[in-house]
C-alpha cells in the first residue's frame, strides 16, 4: 500500500503504515494471525517475543513488579509501617478523572487495612491545580500525620516544604514530567523521574497509585498483617475497574501494562460491584460491554464535570462511597453538572473561535486565546477543540481570584506531535514567567499573573517555534488500509477489535482510507454532526458514515455540498454496528479529500 495525500481537508499528509512483508509473514506462521493483524502488529513495532501478552494479556503473567519504580520500595514500607502503627494518612488528589479515581482507589485500600483517612480535593475556581499550603493545614487539622499526593505534586516544590514544616510526611505519586530536582518530599514516586529505569512511564497517576497498593499490601501480607487482624486482603483486582477509567480518561499511552489495566478493568466493568461506577453508568444509559469510548465519553466527561461547574470532590466521592443511595445522587449531580458543562462550553468555544479568526491567530505556531468572563474550568477543553480545529498547539487562558486576592489567569494547553507542551510551560515557570506550570507533553497547565501574558504568549510562540526547527505544525496521519466499501465486512471488523482492542492513546484505532466513494443523502443530526451514506463510486453496497462535530469544519462542509456527483477519498475508523441485532459495518470519519485533485495514486491495494 503507498499512496500521497499532501494537504487534505484538515490540513493533513496521509502517509502509509510501515510493515516489513518478512516480519508480516513471519508473525503470520507463528501465531496463525491474519494478513492485516499481523501487518498492524509489525506497523506498530510489536516485539516477537511480545505478541502473545500484547494479544492476550494477562495479569498472573504480565503485570510488572511495582518495586522496579524507583523511590517504591522505600515508599511501600513507608507507607506499610504507618498502617501498622495506626498512623492518620491523608489522601490530597487533583480534581480530574486520573486524581478522583488515584484518591478513591487509595481511600478504599487504606479503609480496607482499618484507617480513615480524609479526603482533600481542591477548588478548581478557588485553588487551582496542584496542592496548596492550606489544604495541607486543613489535612493536619484533621489529624493527618501523613499526606499522600496523587496526580500531583512533582513540581510543587515551596509548598510541599512547606508542608515539611508543620510536621507532615509528605508522600508524592505522581506521572507529570519531572525536573532533575525533585520535590522534598519524604518519597517521590514517579515514572517519568529522570532516574527511573522503570520502563512503566505510560502510567497514570492512578497506575501508580494502584501499584503503590500493590507493593503495600504485598509488604503488609509478608509480616501477616491482614492475618493477625482478621482481615482478607486487599481485593486488588476488584479495584481494576477504577484504574481503567483514570487511564483511559487521562489519554495516556494505551501500551504497556496500560493495555494490561484497561482490558482487565473493562471486564471488571461489566460486572462492577462498585456503587459509584454502577450508578455512573446507570444515568450515563450505558447498556452492553463497557469499551474505552464509554469511559472516555460517558462516565470521564460526568466525573469531570463537578469541579469544572460545581464541586471538586464529587467524583471521589462517587467511587469512594459504598452506599447505594449517595452514589444515586452524586451520579445524578454529576450529570447535570455536565449538561451545564455542555452549555458553558458551546458559548465559549464560539467566542474563541471568533477571536482566533478575527485575529488570524491561526496563522501562527501556537494559538493562545483569553477572557476574563471564560469558565476556568473548561480551559482545557476549549483549547483541545481549538487544537482539532485548526491543527495547531493551542492554550487558552481564563481568569479567577487567586489566593492573595487579585485574579489569576488558570490556562490550559493542548498539543500536536512534537511539541512538548508540559516541557514548554515548565520552562515559562522557571524564567519566572508562571506561577504554576508542568503538565504532560499533550496536555499541560498553568498559572499566571495578568500582567505576564504579553511576554509569556511572546515567549511560548518563541518555545514552539524553536521545538518545530522552523517547519509548520502539520499532522501527519498515518493510514493502516486502503478498502473499498463492499470489502468492509462485518467479520472482519469484529476480529480487528478482538484481537488489537482497547485502542487509545498510544495504540490507536486503525485508519481505513475508503478510495473514490459516492457520498448519499448528506444531513445534519444532532447539533453538528454529519451523516451520510457511502457507496464505491461504481456502486453497491452502502455504509453509513459519520462525522461528529464536524458540520463547520472543511469535511462536514465538503460532504453536505459537494454532493454525489463529486469521489472523495474518506479517512475514518470502521466501527461493528450491532444495532437492533444487525450486524454491519459504519465509518467514523475523520478527514477526506477530493479524490480528482488531493491525492497522486500509486498503488492501491
Amino acid at each position: 500500500m503507498s499512496f500521497d495525500v499532501e494537504n487534505s481537508l484538515m490540513q493533513a499528509r496521509w502517509v502509509a503504515a510501515p510493515a516489513d512483508d518478512d516480519v508480516v509473514a513471519q508473525i503470520m506462521r507463528a501465531h496463525g494471525m491474519p494478513e492485516f493483524i499481523a501487518r498492524m502488529l509489525a506497523a506498530r513495532n510489536v516485539a516477537a517475543d511480545k505478541i502473545e501478552s500484547f494479544l492476550y494479556p494477562k495479569l498472573a503473567r504480565d503485570f510488572p513488579d511495582p518495586l522496579t519504580l524507583a523511590g517504591m520500595d522505600d515508599a511501600a514500607a513507608f507507607v506499610a509501617d504507618a498502617v501498622v502503627g495506626g498512623r492518620k494518612i491523608g489522601v490530597f488528589g487533583d480534581f480530574d478523572v486520573d486524581g478522583a479515581t488515584s484518591s478513591s482507589l487509595l481511600a478504599r485500600f487504606l479503609r480496607h487495612c482499618g484507617l480513615n483517612p480524609p479526603l482533600y480535593i481542591p477548588d478548581r475556581m478557588k485553588e487551582g491545580y496542584g496542592p496548596n499550603e492550606n489544604a495541607l493545614r486543613i489535612l493536619k487539622d484533621q489529624g493527618a500525620e501523613i499526606v499522600i499526593m496523587c496526580d500531583c505534586g512533582i513540581t510543587a516544590h515551596n509548598v510541599i516544604a512547606e508542608g515539611r514544616k508543620i510536621g507532615l510526611d509528605i508522600i508524592v505519586l505522581d506521572h507529570h514530567e519531572a525536573e532533575e530536582k525533585l520535590p522534598p518530599a519524604t518519597h517521590v514516586v514517579n515514572p517519568k523521574r529522570k532516574d527511573d529505569t522503570s520502563g512503566l512511564s505510560m502510567l497514570a497517576a492512578c497506575g501508580v497509585t494502584f501499584m503503590l497498593c500493590v507493593a503495600v499490601n504485598a509488604k503488609l501480607r509478608t509480616i501477616k498483617f491482614f492475618e493477625k487482624n482478621g482481615l482478607a486482603e486487599a481485593p486488588l483486582k476488584d479495584w481494576l475497574d477504577i484504574v481503567a477509567l483514570g487511564t483511559v480518561c487521562d489519554m495516556v499511552p494505551l501500551t504497556g501494562v496500560n493495555r494490561l489495566i484497561v482490558r482487565a478493568g473493562l471486564e471488571r466493568m461489566a460486572k462492577t460491584a462498585n456503587p459509584g461506577l454502577r450508578a455512573l453508568l446507570d444515568v450515563s444509559k450505558v447498556s452492553g460491554a463497557p469499551t474505552p469510548y464509554t469511559l472516555g465519553f460517558a462516565l470521564g466527561p460526568r466525573i469531570n464535570a463537578g469541579s469544572r461547574v460545581h464541586q471538586a470532590d464529587l467524583g471521589a466521592r462517587l467511587l469512594s462511597t459504598d452506599d447505594p443511595e449517595e452514589a444515586k445522587n452524586i451520579a445524578w449531580t454529576l450529570n447535570d453538572c455536565n449538561e451545564q458543562r455542555k452549555a458553558m462550553q458551546a458559548g465559549m468555544f464560539e467566542h474563541a473561535v471568533g477571536m482566533v479568526e478575527g485575529e488570524r491567530l491561526h496563522e501562527n505556531p501556537v494559538i493562545i486565546v483569553g477572557h476574563e468572563n471564560w469558565h476556568p474550568g473548561l480551559s482545557g477543553l476549549v483549547a483541545g477543540r481549538l487544537k482539532e480545529k485548526y491543527g495547531r498547539p493551542a492554550v487558552c487562558i481564563a481568569y479567577a481570584p487567586g489566593h492573595e486576592g487579585g485574579m489569576e489567569g488558570r490556562g490550559s494547553g493542548r498539543s500536536v506531535s512534537g511539541v512538548n507542551m508540559g516541557a514548554a510551560f515548565i520552562d515559562a515557570r522557571n524564567e519566572g514567567l508562571l506561577l504554576k506550570g508542568g503538565g504532560h507533553a499533550m496536555a499541560a497547565g498553568f498559572t499566571i499573573l495578568p500582567d505576564q501574558v504579553v511576554d509569556f504568549s511572546a515567549f511560548l510562540t518563541k518555545h514552539v517555534t524553536r521545538q518545530l526547527a522552523g517547519q509548520p505544525a502539520v499532522s501527519e496521519t498515518v493510514v493502516d488500509a486502503v478498502m473499498s466499501v463492499r470489502g468492509a465486512q462485518f467479520d472482519f471488523v469484529n476480529l480487528i477489535q478482538q484481537h488489537m482492542g482497547p485502542f487509545g492513546q498510544g495504540h490507536e484505532e486503525p485508519l481505513f482510507m475508503l478510495p473514490n466513494v459516492r457520498v448519499h443523502k448528506a444531513d445534519i443530526v444532532g447539533k453538528d454532526h454529519v451523516r451520510c451514506m457511502v457507496s464505491d463510486w461504481e456502486g453497491g453496497s452502502r455504509m453509513k458514515a459519520m462525522a461528529f462535530k464536524a458540520a463547520d469544519t472543511p469535511v462536514g462542509q465538503a460532504l453536505l455540498k459537494q454532493g454525489r456527483d463529486t469521489p472523495f477519498h474518506l479517512l475514518g475508523h470502521l466501527k461493528p454496528d450491532t444495532w437492533n441485532g444487525a450486524q454491519r459495518v459504519e465509518m467514523h470519519i475523520t478527514d477526506a479529500v477530493f479524490a480528482l485533485s488531493g491525492m497522486r495514486e500509486r498503488q492501491m491495494a
